[in-house]
């Protein structure tokens, strides 16, 4: 939240303690974001994309993920990130 603009190919990674239906929100957030949501061993379920700044809907992961990966709007298109990519962090 209140992040006004993030560098291109970095990204903000939460990781959350156990598997779960995850909702977030863009309230107090000022930068499209696409939304790559991964399940435990990082396989992409679910991508929201561009999601609009000051939102209040809430955006679900659908599926239980244990990881959501937040990126510049466009850029899960621009790299090719799709449902059963796989990410990776060390």
């Amino acid at each position: 939240m209140h992040r006004q603009q993030m560098a291109p190919k970095t990204g903000m990674l939460f990781r959350f303690d156990h598997s779960r239906v995850v909702s977030m929100w863009m309230k107090n957030t000022f930068i499209p974001l696409d939304m790559i949501f991964a399940d435990q061993a990082g396989v992409v379920t679910h991508i929201h994309r561009g999601a609009v700044p000051h939102s209040e809907a809430i955006i679900s992961s659908r599926v239980p993920a244990r990881f959501v990966l937040e990126v510049n709007a466009g850029e899960a298109d621009r790299y090719g990130v799709a449902v059963g990519s796989r990410i990776a962090h060390p």
